[in-house]
């Protein structure tokens, strides 16, 4: 079959010609406005890295909605159709806990496209994480781990009700959280996180890409030895060529270059240590998780068996995204967010 041209009249011509100038010059603003974003985002990340450094004690750092203001349309990570308003939505405040090694930074997306939907993000840094100056080697329990979200929720009021969502590791604060607070929580998201159940151990998840813990203990490189390399191992992080490759294979690229600025050690203890979580309470949360399909991480099938073992009250996939969907598919994820968020 041989070329194929088709003439068309020059009026028409000229008016696509025009409206492709229109798109590009749209395309240019869009990509120039999320360049702008990412600068600010690699700025403030390296801000909380400095400060990381100079602080002394603990402090939680908070990431969330401080105004009414509404993202207009054409900001990044916006669709080109009106976003619902769910300004009266009962569940309204979204709290978002981090995996492991990352930070309140992490959300950054997902803070703006829940902002702009008339809802109330707010982002959590975990003891030791963030900008959170606790020292990694002295976090040995779930509990002092999670101390910043325990602390977020006995503040408030009695009739307040939040939506936690949980990353990574972070699924096993929030179980804990669930366990403490049942009557402060609407509903518990776990995306591509440890939903442990029972007696079970956050590293348990990992078994397939981890192997087990006392093998990972015995023989990872990647081991942190906080108290001298005669005592047990306190932390551990992964090289930037294996987060690369774990983490963020189907991030973009500035997306990566953030979070390779922001990551810290991962405290040990927390996710060594056996969860107790009883019916009445912890079964008392309606649970949702999502898959992330393309997750190098936390590969599909071990998510799979994790909501098979333990079963949630509804299940969703993210087609193409590694194991950080706020980078890599912000919108797939705020969709189905906001699709938990309606539910009853």
């Amino acid at each position: 079959m041989g070329n194929s041209f088709v003439c068309m009249p020059k009026k028409e011509n000229k008016e696509n010609g025009s409206r492709s100038k229109r798109m590009g010059r749209s395309q240019r603003k869009l990509l120039a406005e999320e360049e702008a974003l990412h600068r600010q985002a690699l700025a403030m990340a390296l801000h909380q890295h400095q400060l990381s450094q100079r602080f002394e004690g603990s402090m939680s750092r908070r990431i969330g909605s401080t105004s009414s203001r509404r993202r207009t349309l054409s900001d990044p990570f916006s669709n080109s159709k009106q976003v619902p308003d769910f300004e009266n939505l009962k569940d309204r405040r979204f709290v978002l806990v981090h995996g492991e090694g990352f930070g309140a930074w992490c959300w950054y997306k997902s803070i703006a496209l829940l902002e702009e939907s008339g809802l109330l993000p707010v982002a959590l840094d975990l003891t030791g994480s963030g900008i959170d100056a606790t020292d990694t080697n002295a976090i040995t329990t779930l509990v002092d781990y999670s101390k910043p979200l325990i602390s977020y929720l006995e503040k408030l009021q009695d009739d307040e009700k939040v939506v936690l969502v949980a990353h990574g590791c972070g699924g096993s604060c929030i179980s804990h959280a669930m366990e403490c607070f049942p009557h402060k929580i609407s509903k518990a998201v776990f995306i591509c996180a440890t939903m442990v159940s029972d007696g079970q151990r956050p590293f348990d998840v990992f078994k397939e890409e981890l192997g087990s813990a006392e093998d990972f203990i015995q023989e990872s490189k990647f081991l942190i030895y906080g108290d001298g390399a005669d005592k047990p191992a306190t932390a551990f992080m992964l090289e930037k060529q294996q987060m690369k490759a774990l983490y963020f294979n189907q991030s973009p690229a500035k997306d990566v270059a953030l979070a390779l600025v922001s990551m810290r050690p991962v405290p040990l203890g927390p996710i060594m240590e056996k969860v107790s979580l009883t019916p009445k309470n912890y079964g008392a949360v309606k649970r949702y998780y999502i898959q992330t399909l393309e997750d190098r991480a936390f590969s599909p099938d071990s998510q799979e068996k994790l909501v098979r073992d333990n079963p949630p009250e509804g299940v969703y996939k993210i087609k193409g995204s590694d194991h950080c969907p706020f980078f890599s598919k912000p919108q797939s994820l705020h969709k189905i967010l906001l699709e938990i968020a309606q539910k009853s």
